[in-house]
């Protein structure tokens, strides 16, 4: 088949076709617009996930620092733990020694101390196995200890008489 084509036709299709190259370059330009905003969006979301995992690397390294101070911590705590459990053991023991001895009397030979007893009966029948005469306990007298062959105090007033000198 032919087909013959006016100048009019002609001058109607190069002018479509020159209409359809500027819409195509239009397009293009869209395109090539378009591709260099997604390469910038590429670019700045890989660089942010750059930034992103080397944060997390720092938060990982910060994070292995404070559990390692944080084991230090518990051992130090278990450590201080022990030590007062001990401590709890030992003040009981010494609680239960100071009861013990909280009636406690000593025996005094002319106002120097002969020896420790837990109760007054007690510390009388061992200055009677020394010669001291029996019965002849009584208040303390107005005598210094100094000049008396045996006398017996509470433990808490020697000590405090001892520790003050006025003993």
């Amino acid at each position: 088949m032919i087909r013959i084509v006016t100048r009019t036709r002609l001058a109607a299709l190069q002018q479509d076709a020159d209409g359809a190259r500027e819409r195509a370059r239009e397009i293009q330009g869209a395109a090539d617009r378009a591709y260099a905003g997604h390469l910038r969006t590429v670019y700045d979301l890989t660089a942010d996930v750059e930034a992103a995992e080397r944060a997390a690397e720092a938060e990982g390294a910060d994070a292995e620092v404070a559990r390692e101070i944080l084991e230090r911590t518990e051992a130090q705590l278990a450590d201080a733990r022990a030590t007062v459990a001990e401590q709890a053991r030992r003040i009981d023991a010494l609680s239960g020694e100071l009861d013990s001895i909280a009636g406690a009397v000593v025996l005094l030979h002319y106002g120097q101390l002969h020896s420790l007893h837990r109760t007054a009966r007690a510390a009388e029948l061992h200055a009677q196995s020394l010669g001291a005469a029996e019965g002849g306990w009584g208040p303390p007298s107005a005598r210094p200890a100094s000049e008396v062959a045996w006398r017996i105090q509470v433990l808490s007033s020697f000590a405090v008489s001892e520790a003050g000198g006025t003993g």
